[in-house]
């Protein structure tokens, strides 16, 4: 990780206490997809997490006596994710945890590639598996995300590793989907 001054970056010390708890994460949203080329501008650096530890506010308590605020939202039963976690500090870009709950989301992390983005070594997600993610969210940004990867990448071949796992998302995903390669 790296040290800014004395001190490590907000991601940098979100990243440490996520490598404390041994549960996968990776980075993923607009700074994961630069990893992969696309350039998209966004305030805030997104992680995915899938353990529910990472909702336990002990867990966060180091980062709120260093001055960090952390601002705890879990999802209810109907909710597509467990919760989000965001935190921010003075002079810092904001860090959102997004904690998910799916099988699928658990096996994306497990294919996440070794990375390094703001100063913090961390995995990062693949970029088929970040349009797996940009399916499920499902909206007009999230759309145009995964039309860039496309652009961005081998095409076919993302197409190729991402058709497979359609099927674990849910139906309007797999419409979306089919939309998005013209069919």
């Amino acid at each position: 990780m790296h040290a800014r001054g004395d001190r490590l970056s907000l991601l940098g010390r979100v990243v440490a206490v996520l490598e404390e708890t041994a549960e996968p994460y990776a980075l993923i949203g607009a700074a994961a997809m630069a990893t992969h080329g696309v350039s998209r501008a966004t305030v805030d650096l997104d992680i995915l997490a899938v353990g529910p530890r990472c909702l336990d506010p002990r867990l966060w308590s180091g980062l709120e006596a260093a001055g960090a605020a952390v601002d705890l939202r879990r999802g209810d039963d109907s909710d597509p994710l467990a919760g989000v976690v965001r935190f921010a500090a003075p002079g810092e870009r904001p860090v959102d945890l997004v904690v998910g709950k799916a099988a699928w989301q658990r096996a994306a992390l497990v294919r996440a590639e070794p990375g390094r983005f703001a100063g913090a070594d961390l995995p990062v997600l693949r970029a088929a598996d970040i349009i797996l993610l940009k399916l499920f969210a499902g909206g007009p940004q999230d759309a145009w995300d995964v039309v860039q990867l496309l652009a961005a990448g081998d095409r076919r071949a993302l197409a190729e590793e991402v058709e497979p796992r359609v099927a674990e998302l849910p139906p309007a995903a797999a419409a979306l989907w089919r939309t998005l390669l013209g069919e």
